[in-house]
């Protein structure tokens, strides 16, 4: 049984879990220390470009992951229950020590910049702005995950699946423009959130991550406990 039943609910489903593994006012500080050697106007190039990124890699994920690993025999059942595991595991990491976490964004976003900043090409920062800012450092490994997770609660066929990749699609979408627009104030948000603030916000955000993991494994258990009670 699918836990939404409209567009509206794919979304409040949807934009929850990509907001708390994304967490873009997080990544924003990260993103202004990384980015620190280069011009006012090429970091706005670069959080343009690391939003338009992101919003690809999110919608082919929600779009396409679910039926990838369909097309190789993995019900959805199982599917569910795999990642929300993944998600749920990201999460109590994240919940635990989200210093270190963030910390290893941060050592893998500078060392591609700094590698750039001397090679000094004038693509730079085309080649910076996927790898290494949108991918690992913004939407990696743990937000395909949620992403292919979230399409697994798709619901039958016709309107309904119509109206559910249209809520998860305008989730990604709003989700890339908070990326873009946190990362393009970058140097404002840092000031104002101060290391406390950064500290809470991630917290915060593995947790409703951690509750939106569990809820997406229970959809998959609770179909096959019930098959094999009743089967």
């Amino acid at each position: 049984m699918s836990l939404v039943e409209s567009g509206t609910d794919a979304f409040l489903l949807a934009f929850p879990a990509l907001l708390s593994i994304v967490n873009p006012l997080a990544g924003a500080i990260i993103f202004n220390e990384v980015t620190a050697g280069r011009s006012h106007r090429d970091r706005l190039i670069l959080a343009r470009r690391v939003g338009v990124n992101s919003a690809i890699v999110m919608l082919i994920s929600l779009w396409a992951g679910s039926y990838i690993l369909s097309f190789f025999g993995i019900s959805l059942n199982a599917l569910r229950l795999a990642g929300g595991l993944v998600v749920a595991v990201r999460a109590y990491q994240m919940l635990t020590a989200p210093e270190l976490h963030e910390g290893r964004k941060q050592a893998q976003a500078a060392e591609a910049s700094v590698d750039a900043t001397l090679e000094n090409l004038p693509d730079d920062i085309s080649s910076i702005a996927f790898f290494p800012l949108t991918l690992p450092f913004t939407t990696g490994p743990g937000t395909i995950a949620v992403a292919v997770a979230l399409g697994t609660q798709r619901p039958g066929y016709g309107a309904a699946l119509a109206l559910f990749f249209a809520g998860l699609s305008v989730a990604a979408i709003v989700m890339a423009l908070i990326i873009w627009l946190s990362y393009a104030t970058a140097d404002h948000l840092g000031a104002l959130l101060g290391e406390t603030g950064r500290r809470v916000l991630a917290r915060l955000a593995a947790f409703i991550l951690l509750g939106i993991g569990v809820q997406i494994m229970l959809s998959g258990a609770i179909p096959v406990l019930h098959q094999a009670l009743h089967g």
